[in-house]
This record gives structure tokens, sequence and C-alpha cells, in this order.
């Protein structure tokens, strides 16, 4: 590759928003000039669901666009953990290159004096809490919902340099000490308002192991015999490897699906009762999804162990979730079996629950493409992402006017007619605004 292209696609993830979005104009400009290769984009390529730098990824919002445009991606997601604040960034990137995109953000709610209550719902680390995703926010609400997660994301550092303190009990003998000021702020965009997760204290500590032992057979070495912790065949092959151009992130995968039950101190004040969200995104105008997970044999993205979830109680789970006023249900195809899926995609059309494709995008080695997307099964995804921009169009426009609003369920009572209407919205303005 032609070293000023390289020193492009470096400068995505530039400390200064501008910068990164004055590159991606360039790299627009050799795109349209036919120096880069214009990718083939591939009309089933959705991707709702793409973590940034803004809570933990390889990627800014502006690289993320552009990783899923040259991954072939027809429309592109953001949802960053408990932050919105790279959203706008993700907008203005999309129209640059040509994508379509949606906004929203992941948070964790409580599910306590529910029937789920003292049930492992999504959460590998704790029960009663589970992952829920607002899709499709309003472009006029971005500021309220900044301003809404801020004070849980301070409540989340209390907790965080709490966690701290007890994984430095456990390196101490090591000699190996993480600063949450001087370690963990510095590789987050915590000082532009994202949030510091628990993949960042473990991103901290993987760099310092490879510090202490080198990459190889002294730190594999390490985590098996002194940590006691569990390598695949997979990821002990990578993690043995020291031309691995992903090895602190292979190392951070490890850490996190063995390390943190040992350091891991149970959210409480920074997770919303499930209530309050539900309320909350109804007042926002965005779309209410659970993010189901399902029982995990091996984790696609080798931080996960393998352990059961929803899929004992998934009759029950929808029923809660349709009796709370949850609009939708998020999943990865990727993640699990076509028996899985296909039991969830009936639940959901039993429920009248809107369907969500996203592939949790937050470490190199994944892929932006949903390949099962391909399937006629999973067809239904590719309409509800057009849908889903279309709502995110109309509601930003008046927020009335949404998918799931009173004015618009009343004129069209079927979740099927109004999927249909938004997705028209959703393409014709796509192309009326000549993003392609």
């Amino acid at each position: 590759m032609n070293t000023d292209v390289e020193v492009l696609i470096q400068g995505l993830n530039d400390p200064d928003v501008n910068n990164r979005l004055s590159n991606l104009k360039r790299l627009k400009e050799l795109v349209d000039r036919g120096y880069i290769p214009k990718p083939h984009i591939n009309e089933y390529a959705v991707n709702n669901h793409i973590h940034t730098t803004y809570s933990f990824s390889p990627y800014s919002p502006t690289k993320s666009i552009w990783m899923a445009y040259n991954a072939g991606l027809m429309t592109a997601g953001i949802m960053d953990h408990d932050s919105i604040s790279g959203a706008r960034e993700f907008i203005s990137a999309g129209k640059i290159i040509g994508i379509a995109t949606t906004i929203g953000v992941e948070c964790r709610v409580s599910f306590a004096n529910t029937p789920l209550e003292g049930r492992k719902l999504n959460n590998p680390d704790q029960v009663t809490v589970a992952y829920v995703s607002l899709h499709g926010i309003p472009h006029t609400q971005i500021d309220r919902v900044k301003e809404y997660f801020s004070k849980y994301q301070a409540e989340r550092n209390k907790r965080n340099r709490l966690m701290i303190e007890k994984l430095n009990r456990i390196m101490e003998p090591f000699d190996i000490r993480i600063d949450f000021d001087n370690d963990v702020v510095p590789i987050s965009q915590y000082r532009d308002g994202g949030t510091i997760t628990e993949r960042h204290i473990l991103y901290a500590l993987s760099l310092k192991l490879i510090e202490k032992f080198e990459k190889g057979e002294r730190l594999v070495s390490f985590l098996k015999d002194t940590l006691e912790i569990n390598l695949t065949k997979r990821i002990e092959g990578y993690l043995l490897d020291v031309n691995n151009q992903y090895y602190d992130y292979d190392l951070l995968g490890a850490l996190k699906a063995e390390l943190v039950p040992r350091f891991f101190i149970p959210a409480s004040t920074e997770c919303p009762d499930v209530r309050e969200i539900v309320k909350f995104s109804r007042e926002i105008g965005s779309i209410l999804a659970y993010a189901y997970l399902g029982d995990i044999t091996e984790s696609v993205t080798g931080d996960k162990r393998s352990e059961k979830f929803e899929d004992e109680y998934l009759d029950l789970l929808f029923e809660v979730l349709k009796d709370l006023g949850f609009n939708a249900v998020t999943y990865m195809p990727s993640r699990n079996t076509l028996e899985q899926l296909k039991r969830v995609k009936n639940l959901c059309d039993q429920y009248e629950l809107f369907q969500i494709s996203g592939e949790d995008i937050n470490s190199p080695r994944q892929s932006f493409i949903c390949e099962k997307l391909r399937l006629e099964e999973f067809r239904n995804l590719i309409e509800s992402t057009w849908a889903l921009i279309g709502h995110e169009i109309s509601a930003t426009e008046d927020i009335n006017k949404g998918m799931f609003s009173e004015e618009t369920k009343k004129r069209y009572p079927s979740l099927s007619k109004r999927i249909e209407i938004y997705a028209e919205i959703g393409r014709k303005t796509f192309k009326r605004e000549a993003y392609i």
C-alpha cells in the first residue's frame, strides 16, 4: 500500500476528531479518483452494533466507518457502552464515505423485582443485570442522552477504581501494578465523553504483561501455570506467535474470559432499573432492544467462557420483555446456532418484537460482515435495518413520527406494515441525499 495512504488510514485514529474526518475525506477522494480500489458493497451487509473507542474498540468512529466501508457494508450502526459521544462523528463519517448510519447506546439495567430476578441473563459477570440497546436515537436527543448517561459513567468509574485495587492485589506478587489515571484513562476516550470498561482495565494489564514477560512462551507459561488461566488451543496458538499483529487484543480476550471473575465487583448504582430505561427510551423516541446472547459453547470473540445463559427460560424472557414495554430484540447471527436463531425469530414474531442484527465489533479479529445474513432465513434483518434507518430519520424530524410512537402504532397497528413503510423511508432518503 502507498505510504501516503497508510498515513491517512493511521490518521483515522488521530486524537483530534477534525483530523480524523479530514483524513477520511482525503481517502474518499483517492477512492473516487481510482487510486484506491472501490470495495464491492454487499446488499446483505448490515451491522447495527459497532463499538468504537468511545467504549472499547481499536477503531474511532471515523475508522469504524472506513473499516465498514472496506468490508462492503451497506449500513453501519454505532453502539457504545453508556456513551453517545461518538455519534455525531459517526454520522459525519458515514456521509463522507457513503454509508447509511444509525446511532445507539448499549447499557446495563437491573431486572430486580421482575420474574427474571436472580437469573443469569446476557451478562457473563452478574445475575439480574442485563445488557440492553437503545437503537435509532433521534439526532435531536443526542445531548439529552449524553447527559443522562454521564451520571452512570461517574458511578462506573468508582467501581472501576475499586476493581483495579482488587486486581492489583492479585498481581502484587509479580510486581505488576495498574494506575487508573495514568494507565487506563489515557487508553480511553473518557476525557471526551467516552466510557471506561473492564476491557480498558484488562488492556492496560495486557500491556504490562507483555512488557514484563514479552510475547511468546514465557508469557503463555505465566498465564497457564501461575495465573491458572485456561487457554483454548486457538488462543494459545495466537499467544505463542510473537509476530501476531493482534497480540494485545488476543491477550485481552483470554484475560477477560478467565480473570474477570477474580476481581469483578458487581455493578449496582451504575445500572438503572429496567423500568426506568423503558420510560427513558420512550421519552427520547428510541427503539429499546434486549440483546440476546444465548448459551455458548466456544466464544467467537474468545472472551467468553462456555456456559448457559437465557435458552433454558427463553419463553419467560420474551413474556417479561413484552410486558415491560421492550420494542425489539437484537442478536448476533454469527454467535449462535441456526436452531437457537430460529427459536428467537419465532418468539419475536409471536410477541411482535422488532428484530435487529448486530455483530458487536470490539476486536480487530472480528469481521464487520455477518455471512449468515446471506441466508434466506435472515433476509428480514436487512429489511429491519432499513426500517431502523427510516425510523431514525423520521423521529429526528418529529419524535412523534418514530416507528414505535403511539401516533404511528395507532395509524399502523401491524409491525410488519411499519417495517415495510419505514424501510422505504430509509432507502429513499439514503438515495435522495446522494450518499451513493
